[in-house]
């Protein structure tokens, strides 16, 4: 199970768009603090472990992001921090998306895993909000940072229209799989279609990730008027 759209082969994991829907009401809530509050950066923590997808298309949807950061993304921290105080200079406010996956990226964990079994990664938020504060703190540019982890809020709401639907098809699907004597399979949509793919088409290829050649990411660029990190 994954709500970050991270699976290969098919087109969306169920609970996506939900999570979309309510990452997007976080980071509305970031723009209306960096905008009414003087000198102010609205700074938000998505989830998306390996992936940015719930950023980028989060982002997409906002419109009003001047930053977002994905675990796909070569980021070197210095590039970064100029232009965030240069958008400060310039606008006097900003909003920064950042995947948790950057956690692992911008900055290294200690490789502990959790109860889950997962690699525990730095909260890279925490970690942003400090060394943006002290850059412009540097160079005497005044700065609040709002800064919202929405990550349990995403987890636990309930499905949206879209999802319920399509969650209920998942699982039409999958009892017609069962009842035709298929096993080792799984069930999505793939191509817009309703099919059942066995389990290791979609496990062996490693977790699905924003393409930084797509046209997806170009959007993202573009919307975001954000430069290349790169070092």
């Amino acid at each position: 199970k994954t709500i970050d759209n991270d699976i290969q082969v098919i087109d969306r994991s169920f609970g996506f768009d939900s999570s979309c829907a309510e990452a997007l009401r976080a980071i509305d809530s970031a723009y209306v603090e960096a905008t009414t509050n003087a000198n102010c950066i609205g700074l938000v923590k998505l989830m998306g472990r390996h992936c940015g997808w719930i950023a980028t298309m989060a982002t997409l949807a906002a419109r009003h992001v001047d930053v977002c950061l994905i675990p796909e993304m070569d980021t070197n921290l210095e590039k970064l921090l100029d232009y965030v105080a240069e958008v400060m200079r310039k606008k006097k406010h900003a909003v920064i998306v950042v995947a948790e996956g950057c956690g692992d990226t911008i900055i290294k964990g200690t490789g502990e895993k959790d109860a889950g079994g997962n690699t525990q990664l730095a909260d890279v938020g925490l970690y942003l909000k400090d060394e943006i504060t002290k850059h412009c703190k540097s160079l005497a540019i005044p700065l609040t940072i709002k800064y919202i982890d929405p990550t349990y809020m995403i987890r636990s709401i309930p499905a949206n229209a879209f999802d319920s639907k399509y969650c209920a098809s998942l699982a039409q699907a999958a009892v017609h799989g069962a009842m035709a004597g298929f096993t080792g399979i799984t069930v999505g949509k793939v191509d817009d279609r309703y099919v059942m793919l066995p389990i290791h088409a979609i496990t062996a290829q490693g977790p699905r990730k924003v393409d930084l050649g797509s046209r997806i990411f170009e959007r993202l660029l573009a919307t975001t008027e954000q430069p290349s990190f790169s070092a």
